[in-house]
């Protein structure tokens, strides 16, 4: 073969090379660099997340058992106070209003008229008196009459039913003069003015009335402070013991039918250095309408719960803080479990990609039970197995990885309740 045909032969060659060279930089599969992490067996727990609040379980409202004018209140939320020691207000009763012209006549009137109301039962009483004593004597003549047999038994009877009649007719007319007797007081009472002194020498204006505290406990909210006129029934103040805080959370009904009586609790973001314990006391049984904040009505359900009180950590919270709850409502031991970041939907079925020699695989799983951050796995992988995380629309069946294991304590939160 002469030269330039060798070169021909080689040049070409070179040519192919470099062709088929560029052809595998274009089209070759660029590996992709994610995060992973494994598939391993931990006890798993399953919780209801939502927003609380804490309140005092019996709240005692003080309120004003009469029209006046309440003194101004010096004790302040947080007080400690003592079931009937400690004062909590005093208020001064109304001063009856002073009476014009027109007022005092028409109460003058009502007097006179009492009076002779009163006279008028006298007499009756009068009478009826006169009447009784007729009929004692008519008994007292007719008994020795029938013992002879001059009157019949049935006239004796009749002699002796008069009688009692008037004893009856008697006894009437004195309860009346007695309610005309009042009435009359009541009448002279409304003509008292607010300066006038009785004949005890004490003014016609009464002092103060106490107002005692109910319970032991702390004032959790002062309703009036300022001196000022009250109705009776108005709220002066709130009192509570704060040893009886509980926890109120509004569950949506859907989350709410899965708790139950018992259900231990994780009360987080409360403030403290720590998470606190606790207990489900309570699911009410009615539900209410509440707007969320996103305008949508939402069925909500009060569920009540109970501090752990072993640790004292509790005893920083008071009445109507905001405290943040995880309900369990599920746990199983030894579930095999895979983070939920790693999950996605594929069709009708939950779908993850498997590291396979450093290539993605797509491989469908069953899962059941989940909470926000790991998912039970009952089906498609096995123990120790690394998923990949959060997975792009770059990664396919196949596609190259470059492995970075997630950063330590990614999904160490505790979910245990």
């Amino acid at each position: 073969m002469s030269s330039l045909s060798k070169r021909t032969v080689i040049g070409g060659g070179l040519i192919l090379a470099a062709l088929a060279i560029t052809l595998f930089l274009l089209f070759r599969t660029e590996p992709v660099l994610v995060e992973t992490a494994s598939v391993v067996r931990e006890d798993m727990t399953v919780t209801v997340d939502e927003e609380a609040r804490t309140r005092v379980h019996d709240i005692y409202i003080v309120s004003s058992p009469l029209d006046g004018r309440v003194a101004r209140i010096e004790i302040e939320p947080g007080d400690e106070v003592i079931a009937g020691e400690t004062q909590l207000a005093q208020i001064q009763p109304l001063a009856p209003s002073f009476i014009d012209a027109r007022q005092r006549t028409e109460l003058e009137s009502q007097v006179r008229a009492g009076e002779a109301a009163l006279a008028l039962a006298m007499a009756e009483r009068d009478a009826a008196r006169a009447e009784l004593d007729f009929a004692i004597s008519e008994v007292g003549r007719a008994r020795p009459l029938a013992e002879k047999g001059t009157i019949s038994p049935v006239q004796l009877e009749r002699v002796e039913r008069d009688e009692k009649t008037s004893r009856a007719a008697l006894a009437t007319a004195e309860a009346l003069v007695n309610v005309r007797r009042h009435e009359l007081e009541r009448a002279k009472a409304a003509l008292i003015e607010p300066n006038t002194v009785f004949s005890d020498g004490a003014a016609g204006q009464i002092c103060c009335v106490p107002i005692f505290a109910p319970i032991s406990g702390q004032v959790l909210k002062t309703v009036q402070e300022s001196e000022q006129v009250i109705r009776a029934g108005q709220a002066l103040m709130e009192i509570g013991d704060l040893a009886d805080l509980e926890i109120v959370a509004e569950l949506l009904s859907g989350d709410a039918v899965k708790v139950r009586p018992g259900s231990l609790v994780r009360i987080e973001d409360w403030g403290g250095g720590k998470a606190l314990g606790g207990t489900v006391r309570r699911v009410e049984p009615r539900g209410f309408t509440k707007i969320s904040a996103l305008g949508i009505e939402e069925q909500r359900v009060n569920v009540v719960i109970d501090l752990d009180r072993s640790d004292d950590a509790w005893k920083a919270l008071g009445h109507g803080y905001r405290v943040n709850v995880r309900i369990a409502v599920w746990h199983g031991e030894d579930v095999l479990r895979v983070p939920v970041g790693a999950l996605f939907r594929d069709g009708q079925h939950w779908a993850v990609f498997v590291d396979s020699d450093g290539r993605a695989e797509l491989r469908r799983i069953g899962i059941d039970h989940r909470n926000d951050l790991y998912a039970e796995v009952t089906s498609g992988l096995s123990d120790g197995e690394q998923v990949v995380l959060h997975p792009s629309d770059r990664i396919e069946d196949g596609t190259p990885l470059i492995l970075r294991p997630a950063p330590a304590g990614l999904f160490d939160r505790p979910v245990e309740g």
